[in-house]
């Protein structure tokens, strides 16, 4: 049995790179509705004493910068979680929450105040809580709060350099943004006190109201530092023994809160680190500290005596900061990639008989991109789980509960998995909202967004990519007489190509979800559309609008360089346009190691089958990309054999060889490393190496040469409109005003659409 739990986790980890060679697998990940009526997924089910309504639940989804510098949650936070409640969804999880402010010096910025809610020093954020318990109530739904007892080695390490204080840890460990940082361990004193702290806030949070608390041990975050044995590797004293830390948190719990207060707990079966960097284990410096993490039977032993310590409830995957792609799956990773994680574990509960102390079965919740109805129902169904935890997919759509319950799947706003509106916030100092759904994180804000508009208008909307696509379908909404044009046979813009991939199965969904939102806003609303049809000035001015947006997107740039006008060199668009430009071609070197590059590589080397280098010119591929996404990306790439050749630039290309100037000093970077982030350019490690330069020329073979070096605004007919006078109202926003990413152009499109 250990044996086969051990296994089923590297049978996971290895199928991660090519999955979607398997169709029967790539057609989970599509919006279906053919088992509805849905009926697993809204029966209720107990947690301990508590009755939840269904089986759906929130995940945690990092509440960061949504509450106060004191800590106390604000209007936006609070509409946040009750506008969740309010789409059906049974219960409800804060995010990360700390316990021990002072105990982990990561957690704060100066003078005390930082990003995170807090519940365990101001009783003034009592009020907060309470707000958003009593808010999930009203419409039916439980709420628990996650309890994080610090960030440990994945803290903000500018604790040492604005604060002079290590960060801390179970042991002397590395800081994961800075290798050269150590963090020091917690004394024993230390950690007795921060579980008195989690006992105190647990029986405080049972006293606001709210309905059970949510340790956070997973993802490589204190409790996991503390009871995994990749990183606790005390000598002495009592939290030597991995589990002591975590199961007398628990009893403190259960000690202060009574037996029939839920406790849920986040856990990875394994951090997976062997099984996923192989030899580099024994390697590299940073990785051989944590050869020995925790096994997958170790885990489930582990679990077992949570539960005898009072644990109720389980989530469980696998992996860590260490590969944050793991724990947070980016668009590449399969759909359901955990429910086989929570079957192992609800089988080794139902085979030994464990029950909860208070006499009930433990409801094991699957994890992991499981915003697909079908896939959630078949699998509770099937019996692999006992609820589906939905994160990101409740950010793009609040309603995905009652859309699916009244059979409304397609109208379900679906997940694109970038990472860019949720967890890539964190890093540039945002907090949770969403690249497809614009209200969501500003609640608060879009409270009379789709009133009816003052004065009808006659508007034209040039371009049905993202930006286009919604504004059109808001102004309609709203009233407005909206008559949408794109030169291409349906909507999507630059998705359409976008989404060739195999890998880029959620952008599929949502450019299908757009098309399907077009013709239900046509068949109720004021709006035609016309594909097929490219748009000039004149016929515009013949059109007699009151306003013109102009989204008509971008266009490829190209150095001027040697050769990059040769038939065998091909901008990244033109080749996911018309993947069959490189059936004849065996070498292809791409120029270019940003997210277009990259993800062409991938499906050449994957869906293709050739041998591909990638060339950028500065030290870190797909460095704007969310972590969880580049290090998938990255870490695969080299697993296909794609060679990676950072600090290098093109000078020119001639018949069948591309030739590039590279630095090859020991400062360049490795291109491989996803086991440390690359930092924010605001943010210095001054423990760094300097980056040295010494050029040396290189030729690779070519059959086929991608450029992928961006793309600029197309905003001709923006500009000719303005010159013209072609309507009082002209506007341009989407990539024709800058060129980004599905985020900007969403959020462009919804708040001209609701203004305009």
């Amino acid at each position: 049995m250990e044996e086969r739990q051990n296994h089923k986790v590297k049978e996971i980890i290895d199928g991660l790179g090519n999955w979607f060679l398997d169709e029967e697998r790539l057609k989970q990940g599509r919006m279906t509705d053919e088992l509805y009526p849905y009926e697993k997924l809204f029966e209720p089910i107990q947690i301990n004493r508590l009755k939840i309504k269904n089986r759906i639940v929130m995940a945690p989804m990092g509440n960061v910068s949504m509450a106060d510098e004191t800590g106390k949650p604000g209007q936006k936070m609070i509409k946040y979680f009750i506008e969740r409640a309010k789409g059906g969804a049974g219960l409800i999880t804060s995010g990360m929450t700390p316990v021990s402010w002072k105990a982990d010096p990561s957690y704060g910025d100066l003078d005390s105040t930082g990003i995170f809610p807090r519940i365990d020093s101001h009783r003034t954020a009592y009020s907060g809580w309470r707000a958003i318990a009593e808010g999930c109530h009203s419409y039916g739904a439980r709420f628990f709060i996650q309890l994080a007892p610090g960030m440990g080695r994945v803290g903000n390490p500018e604790c040492l350099t604005k604060k002079y204080r290590l960060p801390i840890s179970s042991s002397w460990n590395s800081n994961w943004y800075i290798p050269q940082i150590l963090c020091r361990p917690l004394t024993d004193r230390e950690c007795r006190r921060i579980i008195r702290n989690t006992g105190q806030i647990s029986v405080d949070a049972k006293e606001l109201g709210i309905d059970g608390v949510y340790l956070h041990g997973h993802s490589g975050y204190l409790i996991e530092q503390m009871t995994d044995p990749a990183y606790n590797r005390r000598k002495m004293g009592r939290y030597k023994g991995w589990q002591s830390f975590g199961l007398d948190m628990v009893r403190e719990i259960r000690r202060r809160c009574g037996a029939y207060y839920p406790i849920h707990y986040r856990i990875d079966l394994s951090l997976a680190l062997r099984e996923t960097y192989g030899e580099k284990m024994d390697e590299d410096k940073i990785l051989r500290k944590f050869r020995n993490g925790r096994t997958a039977d170790m885990t489930l032993d582990y679990m077992e005596n949570l539960v005898k310590a009072g644990v109720d409830a389980f989530d469980a995957d696998l992996g860590g900061y260490d590969s944050w792609w793991l724990p947070h799956p980016p668009n590449g990773m399969p759909p359901g990639v955990y429910i086989e994680i929570a079957r192992l574990v609800k089988e080794h509960f139902d085979k030994r008989g464990i029950v909860s102390n208070a006499g009930f079965p433990i409801p094991v919740m699957a994890v992991g991109k499981l915003g697909y109805p079908d896939l959630a129902e078949r699998a509770l169904r099937e019996g692999k789980c006992d609820m589906i935890m939905l994160g990101r997919p409740l950010l793009a759509d609040p309603y995905w509960p009652q859309k699916v319950y009244s059979g409304r799947v397609k109208e379900i706003i679906p997940c694109i998995g970038d990472h860019e509106g949720c967890l890539g916030q964190f890093a540039v100092g945002g907090h949770p909202h969403c690249a497809v759904n614009p209200r969501t994180g500003f609640e608060d804000i879009y409270q009379d967004d789709m009133k009816p508009a003052e004065r009808k208008k006659k508007i034209a909307v040039v371009g049905a990519g993202p930006a286009g696509a919604v504004l059109a379908c808001t102004a309609a909404r709203r009233g407005h007489e909206v008559v949408l044009y794109d030169k291409n046979d349906k909507a999507g813009g630059m998705l359409i190509p976008g989404s060739r991939p195999k890998i880029k199965f959620e952008i599929a969904n949502y450019m299908e979800y757009i098309n399907n939102e077009i013709r239900r806003i046509s068949k109720n609303y004021e709006l035609k559309a016309f594909f097929g049809t490219d748009v000039n000035r004149d016929m515009l001015k013949a059109g007699s609008f009151d306003a013109i947006v102009t989204c008509t997107g971008t266009k490829p740039s190209k150095p001027p360089l040697p050769g990059i006008n040769l038939p065998y060199v091909i901008t990244g668009a033109d080749f996911l346009k018309n993947p069959e430009m490189a059936d004849k071609a065996e070498k292809v070197v791409v120029i270019g190691g940003s997210d277009v590059g990259c993800e062409a590589a991938y499906m050449l080397a994957y869906e293709m089958g050739k041998k591909v280098k990638v060339v950028e010119m500065t030290p870190y591929f797909m460095k704007k990309t969310c972590t969880s996404n580049r290090f998938f990306m990255i870490h695969h790439l080299e697993a296909a054999g794609v060679e990676l050749i950072n600090c290098a630039r093109l000078i020119g290309i001639d018949e069948g060889l591309v030739e590039v100037m590279r630095n090859t000093l020991d400062t360049v970077p490795d291109p491989y490393i996803t086991w440390t982030p690359a930092l924010a350019d605001n943010i210095e490690n001054p423990f760094a190496k300097k980056l040295e330069e010494a050029e040396r020329p290189m030729k690779l073979e070519a059959d086929l040469v991608l450029i992928c070096t961006g793309a600029i605004p197309d905003d001709k007919l923006y500009y000719e409109c303005i010159k013209e006078h072609t309507a009082p109202e002209i506007y341009n926003i989407g990539d024709s005003f800058t060129g980004g990413r599905v985020l900007e152009a969403v959020k462009a499109g919804y708040a001209l659409g609701t203004t305009i």
